[in-house]
């Protein structure tokens, strides 16, 4: 199986896009906690997909794109993460969710913690938008690309 990757420069420093030959598979901050890159994955600076994630990404970070139109490749997680990971495409742009109404969302009222696991799993940071998910006091709680950026992406989304 094909598997590229890009490194690429980002206001929250630098980002490594992954790319299989089903879509985009990956967008991991620097100091991600999830990443897991063997030999298989080739660094390709050329390759049509990862230029393209990255130009929209650019223009999300530049506050002049709300959604993102790329193939995604979600098939590394269980289908219950792939669940959590659907329900996440769901919240606009600017809102946020509580952990407790993603599980409502996807009928599990009381998977809650199980609905944090899968979030802090989601592979595709900021395309999957799992920086929208907040405790249901208004807490950030956990990021896997780092509280910080959390903060940043919210309020960076909260201005438009």
């Amino acid at each position: 199986m094909l598997k590229k990757y890009l490194i690429h420069p980002s206001p929250y420093g630098a980002l490594r896009l992954l790319a299989s030959e089903l879509g985009l598979a990956g967008i991991y901050f620097s100091e991600h906690k999830h990443l897991q890159l063997d030999s298989a994955w080739q660094a390709d600076s050329n390759d049509a997909l990862l230029k393209d994630a990255a130009q929209q990404l650019d223009a999300y970070f530049a506050g002049q794109l709300r959604e993102f139109d790329l193939p995604l490749d979600c098939t590394q997680g269980t289908p219950f993460q792939q669940e959590v990971w659907r329900a996440l495409q769901t919240i606009p742009y600017g809102e946020v969710r509580s952990y407790s109404a993603v599980a409502q969302q996807i009928g599990r009222p009381n998977a809650i913690r199980a609905v944090g696991a899968a979030n802090g799993r989601n592979p595709l940071s900021i395309v999957i938008p799992c920086h929208r998910v907040i405790a249901a006091n208004g807490d950030l709680q956990g990021y896997a690309g780092g509280l910080e950026n959390k903060r940043r992406l919210l309020l960076l989304e909260s201005r438009q």
